[in-house]
Parts: C-alpha cells; structure tokens; sequence
C-alpha cells in the first residue's frame, strides 16, 4: 500500500467511504469526479465531464458511470454501488479489499476466488476516460460485464425519463457511438479486445439519489439512461481496457495510451508531490491560451482567483511561461480598468472592486526577479490603464475621494471577494471605505510607481505621487480602531464596523503596505488570537453574534455561513506573508505547524488536493468545493516561502 490507501475497513463502511471523493482534469477543461466506490453522490459526478461548445459552452455530463458485474458459473457478482430511495443496489462495496491512489486510482475487489482491479484513468489530450480491469485470480472461466450509465445534461442539472432520447447507436471498431439529443458531442464506448459483445438492451433507471445535493437542499433524484451492456471473457493475468471519448479511438492503441498516461502523472508520495499534482488539474488549455480553473466540481473561471492562485499554482506547472500565458490571457480579457470577474450566459460579469487590483500582486510574486523597467515595459499600459480607469469613474459603484481612498457605493455592496448572495438578499454587505481594496489599491500604486521610476517615467511618478501620500495618510486615520488595535472592515462616514475579519490580514500582507511594522504585528496580534485555526483563516470572529460556526444546510443557510465564521485556505498565505515581514526566519516554525497539519486534509473529502472551505468550529470539517484552486496555491506557496527562508 503506498501514501494515499484506503483498507477494506474504511471502504465497506459507506458513510464513511461516500464523503472521499476523486477529481482528475484535462488540459482543455474536461473533468471526471466520483467517490472512490464510484457511487455518485453528486450532480457534479461522472466519469467523463466535457464543454458542449454547440450547446451553451458550459460543462455537461456524458458518461456518469459503468456498473460492472463479474459473471462464473452462470453467478453474477454486482460491483456497483448505487443509491436508490431507502436502498443501495447494488451493494458491490462489499466486495471491495483496498484503494490506492498515488498515480492513479486503484481499487481491488475479492469476489469468492475471484481478485480483480480496477484503474481509471483520465487522458491528459483528450476528451476520454480509460478504465483498466485486470484479472488478477480466477480458479474459473470469468465473464466481465459493463453497462454504461448516460446523462447528456449540464453539470448543474439532472436528468430525468423523456420522450426525445435518441436510441440508436452505430456500431465502431470494438464498440458502439451514441448520442442521446442533439447538438451534443457523439460519445464512443469501445473495448481494447476484439472479442467483447455488445448487447443493445435501452432501458432507463429511475431515481437515483444523490445524497449531497439532498443535503445541500436541491432537487437529488435522477433518471440516467443504459443503452446496453459489454460482455467479455477475461482470463487470469490479462487486462482489458474500456474507453469512453468523444472521438472514435483505434482499440489496439489503447494499451499503449494507457501506459503512456501513467508515465505522464507525478507520483502522490508526498504532502508537496500530492499539491503539485493537485495544482496541475486547475491549469487550462486553449488554442494556445491558459487559464485556470477556479475549483472542482461546480466552480469555472473567476478573474479575482485567477490572481490569486496563479503564483502558487505556478510553482507545479512545470512550465517557466506559464505565468505568462495566464497574464496574457487575462490581458486579452481586460476592458477598460476591469478584468472580467465571472462569466454569465458566456459574457462578462465585471462587478467587483478587487480584482483589476490583485493583478498588481501577481506581477509582483510572479516577477520578483525580472527587471523593473522591463516589467515596465510590458504591463505598463495595463498597469496605466487599470488606474486611470479607476479615477476617472469607470469602476461601476466604485469613486475616488479627495483623500485618494477608493468609496463603495452603499447600492453596490457586493463587489468585494466577501460577496455572497442568495434571494436577493446580501448576506455579508460591505461597502464605503473597504479595508482590504484601499489596501490593494495603495499596493498596486506603489508598485506601478515603483517601476516607472526604474524606467524614468517621470510623467507616471508625477501623476501618481501625491495621491499615494494622500492614501498613506488618510489610510490609518480611516480605517485605525485604536480601541481594539485594530483595523476596522469597512467604513461609512463617520461609522466604523469594527468586525474583526481576516481582510486587515490583506492589508498587513502587501508589499506596499500602508501600514507600519508595529500595526502589522498588531492586527496579525488579532488575528492569531480570534481568527487562525488548523485550516486556515476565520471570515469571522467567533466571538460575533452573527457568526456560524458550521457551514450548513440550504443553500440559502451556506451562503450565510460563507463569509461569516467558514475558514479560507488561501488566506493563511496572506497570513504567513505578513507573519514573515514581521518576525522573518524566526516565524518559520509557526508557520511551518500549520502547513504540515494540512497533510491529513488529503483524504478527508477530495482525494489529494484541498477543500474550498472548512467549517469555523472545530474539528473543521470539510466543505464547498473538493478541490480549490487559491487553497493549493497559497499552500504551495506557503511551503517555498518556509523552505526559503530556512534555508538562507
């Protein structure tokens, strides 16, 4: 058994096997997600997840899952597990003897003589899932059965029984090509060995229940469609390959594809090879173009978080252009000051004040070392265009004031990271004077300045200089609760809210920090005390009364929970950076504690990477998304800052 394992014992207990959960990616955005088991538990689970351009370009689900059955002496052993209203059928978990995971899946099953693996892979260039079943021991003649489980829907939907389903199917070399509606992608189902049979039989099966999307609150009952089932002898040391994809594949190269894909993964045997080979996953690959991923299984992009995660995500691409490619990318994307921060019905959303600001900040981590007056040169013009947007009123909802400090209309309270919505109604409003925006604002201009000046761009420097006094200035007078010692969230008129919330850590954490030493060690002083814990960093102090403590519950409950006690990974990055200005080397230790605890957050919920959130109450359980990008990223990054300085 290697790093990543799971013994019979976890395995055959279902509460908790169901909560450990796989995500594997392709370099154009496909994914595939499942528990270890293979039951579905989730909307957002299937075995091949691929765009539909000639749809609505979103993700939808193709192949949700393959039920196997393991036929001797006319017996038939079901491998399966699915849930059903009251019941499982079948209960194939029964079978099952062990999971590993440190290259790719490995699940074996015990059925009487009979030992048999199962490997699934994910194909790095393909819209195509690879499933391996070996034959390990047999004192019989053994039959392998396959039926493919079909729900040609979007991610965020279900499918369910309907009149419009296509049952046809066209026979290709070792398998068959389908295609349940029209405007999808035709889905292949083949086998590497020639001898397999495939037996036309549609049949729908109804009511599927997925257990997750029960608790958050959603419709969790769906109806997938079997075309039919592959039957195949399979005899003791030999493999047999089935492949699901979007394009017809040769069946003889199947094998080689196969072996080829497993000497393309990094090996998991390691807290830091497992966020490496985590942080691949979020990289995505477009006619040349890269951009990333914000989280598995439900987020897509988000210009904020590409900001955020693309230093540390960086560090595991295993390609020194990388950060380029993903600059340029979202360069392509700038309109006016503003980078787009979602996209809706394929346009773009640009509601947010941050995240043309947090550009300046990947610049900085990303190009520490590259010359100033040629940073200047390339994303000058950006970096020019971004703040005079800014000035001039082209932020929607967002001015500048005479004391250079940027102000949040109070009708457009949603335009921080903290922007959680649901019925309309704003569960974390913030706006006037924002702590953490006026923070990257003052960063961004200092940073700006900082590399005119290296080019001699006199005209820049000029323009920008007393405004950045007037910030520095007006920034502690603003935002300074001398009382607490502290810095207020955000600020309207003469009304401070003073609720202690990890945004200070941001201001305390930028390279061009408006604040001194003292008041950095100050707010991380609070910080430490009312809003570090195990798995990051607290949106809320417990010691609220609107805090919760357990993110929870309706959709509704969540979003109320998000940003009002939930921990965030990525923020423990912006912690240790202002842990390291303040103490340096000697902080390492510290640090260094809470990066090693995460080790034990691989097999929790997603499967060797990081969960989006963790609940504010101890023991943190898992939540949001299984894989999150800026979670990686900062932990990433956090474990090259404490490797650096231990070693200078």
């Amino acid at each position: 058994m290697g790093y990543i394992k799971f013994d019979k014992t976890q395995l055959i207990n279902l509460e908790y096997s169901l909560n450990k959960e796989l995500v594997r990616s392709n370099r154009s955005g496909s994914f595939s997600c499942a528990t270890i088991l293979g039951c579905n538990t989730r909307k957002y689970h299937g075995l091949l997840i691929a765009p539909q351009p000639h749809l609505d370009g979103e993700k939808h689900v193709l192949l949700s899952m393959v039920d196997e059955t393991v036929i001797q002496r006319e017996a038939a052993f079901h491998l399966g597990v699915n849930k059903y209203p009251d019941s499982f059928h079948p209960k194939g978990h029964k079978y099952v003897r062990d999971f590993s995971a440190d290259v790719i899946p490995v699940v074996t099953y015990r059925v009487g003589g009979v030992v048999l693996t199962k490997e699934t892979m994910f194909v790095t260039e393909k819209e195509m899932v690879l499933i391996r079943y070996t034959l390990v021991e047999a004192q019989s003649p053994t039959r392998l059965r396959l039926q493919p489980f079909l729900a040609f829907r979007n991610i965020h939907r279900l499918s369910k029984r309907n009149i419009d389903l296509n049952t046809k199917y066209e026979t290709v070399p070792n398998g068959i090509k389908v295609k349940m509606y029209k405007g999808y992608s035709d889905l292949f189902l083949q086998l590497s060995k020639k001898q397999g049979e495939y037996v036309h039989a549609p049949d729908w099966y109804n009511d599927l229940e997925y257990i997750r999307e029960k608790e958050r609150g959603y419709e969790h009952h769906e109806d997938l469609y079997v075309p039919g089932f592959f039957e195949t002898p399979i005899k003791k040391d030999e493999s047999i390959i089935f492949a699901a994809s979007t394009s017809q594949v040769h069946p003889g190269s199947l094998t080689r594809l196969f072996n080829g894909e497993v000497i393309k993964r990094r090996k998991r045997d390691s807290f830091r090879s497992s966020l490496m080979n985590a942080a691949e996953q979020f990289f995505v690959h477009n006619k040349g173009s890269v951009s990333i991923n914000q989280g598995y299984p439900w987020h897509d992009y988000s210009g904020r978080f590409t900001f955020i995660s693309l230093p540390g995500l960086s560090l595991a691409a295993g390609q020194k252009d990388i950060c380029r490619k993903v600059i340029d990318d979202m360069l392509s994307r700038l309109s006016g000051p503003l980078f787009p921060e979602f996209y809706k019905f394929q346009k773009p959303v640009f509601d947010s004040a941050d995240t043309s600001l947090w550009f300046f900040r990947t610049l900085q981590l990303c190009y520490p070392k590259t010359a100033k007056s040629k940073l200047w040169a390339e994303f000058g013009p950006a970096m020019r265009q971004i703040l005079d947007g800014y000035v001039s009123g082209h932020v929607k909802g967002v001015k500048m004031d005479e004391n250079g400090l940027l102000f949040i209309d109070p009708s457009t309270p949603d335009l921080s990271w903290m922007n959680s919505v649901s019925d309309q109604h704003h569960h974390t409003p913030r706006y006037g004077y924002l702590v953490e925006v006026n923070a990257l604002w003052y960063n961004a201009i200092s940073y700006a300045m900082d590399l005119a000046k290296s080019a001699k761009d006199k005209e820049f420097t000029d323009k920008w200089k007393e405004v950045s006094k007037k910030i520095r200035k007006s920034y502690k007078q603003v935002f300074w609760f001398e009382e607490g010692g502290y810095l207020a969230d955000f600020v309207l008129s003469d009304k401070m809210d003073v609720s202690i919330r990890p945004n200070q850590i941001i201001a305390a954490a930028m390279s061009y920090s408006p604040l001194s030493d003292i008041e950095c060690k100050q707010v991380l002083d609070v910080a430490v005390k009312r809003l570090l814990t195990p798995r990051g960093i607290r949106s809320l102090s417990p010691d609220d009364p609107r805090y919760k403590g357990r993110y929870m519950g309706d959709a509704h409950a969540r979003d109320a929970a998000l940003h009002q006690g939930s921990v965030w990974v990525w923020l423990l990055g912006l912690f240790a950076d202002a842990w390291f200005k303040v103490y340096g080397a000697d902080g390492v230790d510290f640090i260094q504690k809470y990066y090693n605890g995460f080790e034990a957050t691989l097999t929790e919920a997603g499967i060797g990477t990081v969960s989006e959130i963790y609940d504010g109450d101890p023991p943190h359980h898992p939540a949001g998304a299984i894989s999150y990008a800026a979670s990686v990223a900062e932990l990433l990054r956090i474990g090259r800052m404490t490797s650096t300085l231990k070693n200078n």
